[in-house]
């Protein structure tokens, strides 16, 4: 079997098997963010990709996360922060979810064999997951508005020596052997290394800047969301 890292939404087109496992990443937030709804409790979450769509939910009564340039949309309940997502605000709810990146990936990939939503938190989870489906493995970088980022390139680098190194996984591409080496260089030391991205500055400037180390944390919530199709409904569920 083989793992392969696609750098953005725009050149996922170029990776897309219809029989493999889609891995979509966006670790500065919506998938960390995701994975920690559902770690505490969300029944289910409708991702949407514009703000549009989630206005319209929340006018029909749904509890709405809505994000636009790292900042919470006013309409919205929640934000694309995983603090949001108290145990105590999401447990046994079903939320309706837009963020810049995150979900525009999740939707780009809905045609793969399985999608599912990955993150640092959980990333020993999502290699078990591909292990036991025993299928090829398409990690899709959220990256920045379609450009490349180092966050979600470099999950794609862990997830991949994960994989590699059970044996049963080999890379795909130049582009898995460059995130592979970005991660062995830097795993040791990532918080420092993401000083140099282009998005922690975004959140500084926001006052959120306290959730990248959450968001770089490895294995602290063992959820597995999958997207899932009902009534023409996008829908992940754990």
């Amino acid at each position: 079997m083989k793992i392969d890292v696609c750098f953005s939404p725009a050149l996922y087109p170029a990776y897309h098997s219809p029989d493999s496992i889609v891995v979509v990443a966006d670790i500065f937030r919506a998938t960390t963010t995701i994975v920690t709804a559902f770690h505490n409790g969300v029944r289910s979450i409708r991702p949407v990709a514009t703000v549009e769509e989630a206005r319209a939910y929340k006018e029909k009564g749904w509890p709405v996360g809505a994000e636009r340039n790292v900042q919470r949309c006013d309409f919205a309940d929640f934000g694309n922060s995983p603090f949001d997502y108290a145990p105590e605000k999401v447990k046994g709810k079903d939320v309706v979810f837009t963020t810049t990146n995150g979900t525009k990936a999740i939707t780009v990939a809905r045609e793969a064999f399985r999608v599912v939503i990955g993150g640092f938190i959980n990333l020993q989870a999502i290699a078990d997951y591909c292990l036991a489906h025993r299928r090829d493995v398409t990690v899709l970088a959220s990256g920045w508005k379609d450009k490349v980022n180092i966050e979600d390139t470099l999950y794609g680098g862990a997830l991949t020596e994960t994989l590699v190194e059970t044996g049963r996984y080999q890379t795909a591409s130049d582009a898995a052997i460059i995130a592979r080496d970005m991660w062995n260089t830097h795993k040791r030391r990532l918080e420092s290394y993401m000083e140099q991205t282009d998005h922690l500055p975004r959140l500084k400037a926001n006052g959120l800047e306290g959730s990248a180390g959450y968001c770089l944390t490895l294995n602290i919530a063992p959820a597995v969301p999958a997207l899932q199709t009902e009534n023409g409904t996008l829908i992940l569920r754990n």
